[in-house]
């Protein structure tokens, strides 16, 4: 491996500032045993906070860290594809700054990433601080993908993960509105392996991910990369259809055979309301699909940049109005490298 690599270190963030300065510390003394350049992109996801002038902070005694600040909160998702359009490294590592995942990892992944590996992704065989429930769900949620979806994503795996250059110029050709980066991680394929580890408490702060959040990503995963829901829609109703003639026509010959003197509301009621669910539940599968090809039909820009700070060199300021940032390669047009 050439002694001159550059490794990218991306770090997306929101209303994190409690916990910066010390995660900065620790990746900063990790990155000290390194014998490669790097460079350090915090990316302000419109952070209400103090995150914008802690990361200034850092930047300031620090002339390998860049300041990546969007102009408003786009979620993680948007966040982090901003951090990798701007990371310029041979290698390009994605870690949250809570702390949970810890960055003593990483000169494990870029041992992989030596070894010739493209992607290597950190699984976790035990989530600490977080509740049984949310374990539960979480276990589900990549238990289902798994059988839903055509593409392997791995399993108990999250954002952490080394790319290498390779990896992240193709990641950079998506430019779909919604995006599950765990997803578009393994749909890119090349060579892929996992590190174990044992993932912490949140070191400070609280979590952003309350459960009606992690119930609409999980809804984000599952339509971005399977229309099974679609094709169980389909079957549920096939077989709701089946049902309802097999019964209309006992009911008929029953008649026929016996009479029908009294009148059956009750079953005829609950008949009705069945039907009607399944009918809704249906319409809400497709509503869910057309809604997102609607948005993606926009081709609106991902982001706009509010002002960009290079590591160990001038402010690049950059003008929403005038420069959307939503090329296959935004930083070049914008200039910054």
């Amino acid at each position: 491996m050439d002694s001159n690599a550059l490794i990218s270190i991306v770090v997306p963030a929101y209303n994190e500032q409690e916990v910066l300065p010390e995660f900065h510390r620790r990746l900063s003394a990790m990155l000290d045993t390194l014998p490669f350049a790097r460079e350090v992109v915090y990316v302000n996801d419109g952070s209400t906070d103090g995150t914008g002038e802690v990361m200034d902070a850092l930047r300031g005694a620090d002339p390998s860290v860049a300041v990546l600040d969007l102009s408003r909160n786009y979620g993680k998702e948007i966040a982090l594809t901003a951090g990798l359009d701007c990371a310029g490294g041979d290698a390009v590592v994605v870690i949250d700054a809570d702390l949970q995942d810890p960055p003593e990892l990483i000169p494990e992944l870029v041992r992989h990433w030596q070894a010739g590996y493209e992607v290597v992704y950190a699984k976790r065989l035990a989530r600490d601080g977080e509740t049984l429930l949310k374990r539960a769900t979480a276990f589900l949620f990549y238990r289902v993908m798994q059988s839903l979806s055509r593409i392997k994503i791995p399993e108990d795996t999250g954002d952490f993960r080394l790319l290498d250059r390779r990896a992240v110029q193709a990641l950079r050709t998506f430019r779909e509105q919604h995006r599950f980066m765990k997803g578009l991680f393994a749909w890119i394929g090349f060579r892929q392996c996992a590190v174990p580890y044992h993932r912490d408490v949140r070191h400070a702060g609280s979590t952003k991910w309350n459960y009606w959040r992690l119930w609409n990503f999980a809804l984000e995963g599952i339509t971005s990369f399977t229309t099974a829901p679609l094709r169980i829609a389909t079957y549920v109703g096939l077989m709701t259809a089946v049902g309802a003639f097999a019964y209309g026509a006992f009911v008929v010959v029953r008649t026929l055979l016996f009479g029908n003197p009294v009148a059956g509301y009750p079953s005829l009621l609950a008949v009705i309301l069945f039907l009607g669910g399944v009918q809704l539940a249906a319409i809400g599968v497709l509503g869910e699909y057309v809604g997102r090809i609607f948005n993606e039909t926009k081709r609106r820009p991902l982001y706009f940049i509010q002002r960009y700070e290079r590591a160990g060199a001038h402010v690049v300021p950059l003008h929403p109005h005038s420069m959307p940032v939503d090329a296959v390669n935004p930083v070049a047009r914008a200039g910054t490298h």
